[in-house]
């Protein structure tokens, strides 16, 4: 993987400064391979990770697992779009194993997720079945522990 794009990874408000320092180029080198990046659409976006518990109180995760018949021509690429159009989705992923589709939605309640599911989802053409796991509990997202901190084999929390 690119050093500059696994920096941002790590972290993408890190300044054109910050990044030049830790790759030994310039700024302007840097905000030059940004660009570059995000016109070649290899950089889709930016977001934070947040601890939704603290953050927002009226949220709810569910992971739906959702098989399908793909269409001739198309597979599953035409299904997948029109899922991926619903304000409610956050991800559509194309699977192996016992499902084809996985799609995260996010919602004010667990009812919201329920109706979007049994009213919209499993009734579009093409999908066989879904089978929907609400998110009870976050732990880690990205690589960033969300409540705190886990010690090391010491017992040791970092700061």
């Amino acid at each position: 993987m690119d050093s500059l794009i696994k920096l941002l990874k790590g972290n993408a408000r890190l300044s054109d400064e910050q990044l030049a320092v830790m790759l030994g180029i310039t700024p302007e080198e840097v905000a030059a391979r940004i660009a570059d990046y995000e016109k070649k659409g290899v950089i889709k976006g930016y977001n934070a990770i947040i601890n939704d518990e603290l953050a927002d109180k009226d949220s709810v995760t569910a992971f739906i697992e959702v098989k399908v018949k793909p269409k001739k021509e198309f597979g599953f690429d035409e299904l997948a779009r029109k899922i991926m159009e619903f304000d409610e989705v956050d991800s559509v992923t194309l699977m192996s194993g016992s499902f084809d589709l996985a799609v995260t939605l996010r919602g004010t309640n667990y009812k919201e997720i329920a109706l979007f599911v049994a009213q919209r989802l499993s009734s579009m053409e093409g999908v066989i079945s879904t089978s929907t796991h609400f998110v009870l509990k976050q732990y880690k997202e990205q690589g960033f522990f969300i409540e705190k901190e886990a010690a090391d084999e010491r017992g040791f929390v970092s700061p």
